[in-house]
């Protein structure tokens, strides 16, 4: 399990023992990016965080999760991005 830690480059997202980060989104700049955990310690309804790099989040279920996932691998939320 990796605790992510804080610093001016990256969200602000309280530490915690059961933060796991999963994936950072962009990361390739020191402006900080968005960034996914999963909190181990959360209720089941808000056990995935998706943090921005303003230090605002989002908690989800891993089912909303799932569906958020088919919907960009079925190509539904590609207007968005064109």
């Amino acid at each position: 399990m990796i605790e992510p830690t804080a610093s001016p480059a990256t969200p602000s997202v309280p530490s915690s023992p059961v933060l796991e980060s999963v994936a950072v989104f962009c990361g390739n700049c020191s402006c900080g990016c968005p960034e996914l955990f999963l909190d181990h310690g959360a209720d089941d309804d808000r056990r995935v965080v998706l943090a921005d790099d303003f230090g605002q989040r989002v908690q989800m279920s891993l089912a909303q999760l799932a569906a958020l996932v088919a919907d960009v691998k079925s190509g539904a939320l590609d207007r968005l991005v064109a």
